[in-house]
């Protein structure tokens, strides 16, 4: 009935599409809420330690270039400058073979492994690594800034200068410079590299009393969260069951002032309009048979007029809620809504492929669910022909639905019309401005169910609603296709 390249078509599974919206979420169960606190906690702790390494290092770092720049001010006042003579600064080899010795005894170590030291042009004068003598490399501002107004500096060294290439297999350094003055007042610049490994052991140093603190600040966090983690899983059982209640509230009114409704239209104003137009009837055929043809007319035109009226109110009835539905079940209650949509312009077969017996709940949801897409179809689609059809996908083996063996049969109902059809994109959502459709997702969420949908422009629309699905069917996209 539906034009064949809607089959090309996939389906769009607006219950789904609603829960990844959050329209449809249920709010988080208790171990839901556990869950995400425990994960927030790991969050918590996981960026403390990723910032407490970052912040360790950089601590770290700091503080050993403090201690190199530190310690090579004293190496050079303490111990450098009261050996350095004038005749080591214009060359002597024995003033340098003295200085050397001292520095390989008092100076280099573990912790420092080159000395150099230079002159205000960047020359050196004098290292304990021999071929770097007498090598000019000239120096940066801010060595020639120490060298002019004293005081000391260091960072770390930079491994692929020319003036370091001999101490490139030494690994990371850091070096530190400071100013110190011959006995003839001549100064010098006194430099010295200091290993990295220093400050590894300074971060492991930090790092330990940084991660004591701040585990010992989130274990307590999570203790004062605890309470409060318990209150609000009480809270949200108490949200929930008020949600539920309030619901279940709201779909039992509605059902009754239905039914009220129905019941007075029923009772009242359908049988006293019955009565009236077959009273103008019996009245029209009297006059008629005493040859006042003018007012018989007049009373029977006005006998069809109430009749007419009769028939709009009871599809109204059908519409609000129908007798059958309760009295004679919902292939009945179908039929009478078939019945009245037929008199809207759009004809409508019901086909019954078999389905279980429905409890009164699902029976009101399958109509709620066809009266809306018949509804839409009489508005929107401009279609000449609609059917429903009532049908099972097997008992869970081979249906199409991906359902367990022996899990029973699922209910489908199907809505198809050849109308103009339309995007589904906007299908489900409250700001698409049509609120019937997404109100019946959200019945059918509540019901366990699935609506699906599927259409295009100019290629008709078929609606699906599958009821009593088992956990196994709720994987496939691709529900099979019944009649």
């Amino acid at each position: 009935m539906t034009p064949p390249l809607l089959d090309r078509v996939a389906w769009t599974d607006l219950t789904e599409a609603g829960r990844r919206r959050g329209a449809l979420a249920a709010p988080p169960s208790r171990r839901g809420l556990f869950t995400r606190l425990i994960a927030a906690a790991v969050l918590v702790v996981l960026v403390v330690v990723a910032v407490g390494v970052v912040v360790a290092r950089q601590l770290a770092e700091r503080e050993a270039v403090h201690d190199a720049a530190r310690t090579a001010e004293l190496l050079g006042d303490v111990i450098v400058e009261p050996a350095l003579s004038d005749f080591l600064l214009d060359g002597d080899e024995a003033a340098r073979s003295a200085l050397d010795e001292l520095v390989h005894s008092r100076v280099l170590g573990d912790s420092v492994v080159r000395v150099k030291i230079w002159d205000a042009a960047g020359t050196i004068l004098y290292s304990d690594e021999p071929r770097l003598i007498g090598e000019t490399f000239g120096l940066d501002d801010e060595e020639r800034g120490v060298l002019e107004n004293g005081g000391v500096e260091a960072e770390v060294s930079d491994l692929e200068a020319p003036e370091n290439r001999f101490e490139s297999g030494q690994g990371e350094l850091l070096e530190a410079y400071h100013a110190v003055t011959s006995p003839s007042g001549r100064t010098v610049l006194f430099e010295a590299y200091f290993r990295y490994d220093q400050v590894s052991v300074r971060t492991g140093e930090l790092w330990g009393a940084f991660s004591l603190l701040a585990a010992g600040s989130v274990v307590a966090l999570l203790v004062l969260l605890l309470p409060l983690g318990r209150r609000l899983m009480t809270y949200l059982g108490e949200v929930r069951a008020h949600r539920e209640a309030v619901l279940q509230h709201a779909l039992d009114a509605s059902s009754d002032e239905r039914r009220r409704i129905a019941g007075r239209l029923h009772d009242g104003a359908i049988q006293d309009l019955t009565a009236s137009a077959l009273a103008l009837h019996n009245a029209a055929t009297r006059a008629e048979t005493s040859g006042a043809h003018a007012l018989a007319t007049e009373l029977e035109q006005s006998a069809r007029t109430l009749r007419a009226n009769v028939g709009g109110l009871r599809s109204l009835l059908v519409d609000v809620y129908p007798p059958s539905l309760t009295a004679a079940g919902i292939l009945s209650a179908l039929d009478d809504l078939a019945s009245a949509v037929r008199g809207r312009g759009v004809q409508v077969r019901i086909v019954d492929a078999g389905i279980p017996e429905l409890t009164p709940d699902e029976a009101r949801l399958v109509f709620r669910v066809v009266r809306e897409c018949l509804a839409n179809t009489v508005r929107h689609a401009h279609a000449r022909e609609a059917v429903v059809t009532l049908s099972t996908a097997g008992d869970g083996a081979g249906d199409g639905t991906g359902g367990r063996v022996g899990a029973g049969p699922s209910v489908h109902v199907e809505i198809a019309d050849d109308g103009r059809g339309f995007d589904p994109a906007g299908a489900g959502q409250p700001e698409s401005g049509h609120l019937g459709i997404p109100l019946i997702v959200e019945a059918v969420a509540d019901a366990g169910g699935r609506l699906l949908v599927r259409t295009a422009p100019g290629q008709g629309t078929r609606w699906r609603l599958v009821l009593r699905e088992s956990a196994g069917g709720r994987g496939s996209d691709a529900p099979e296709d019944v009649g």
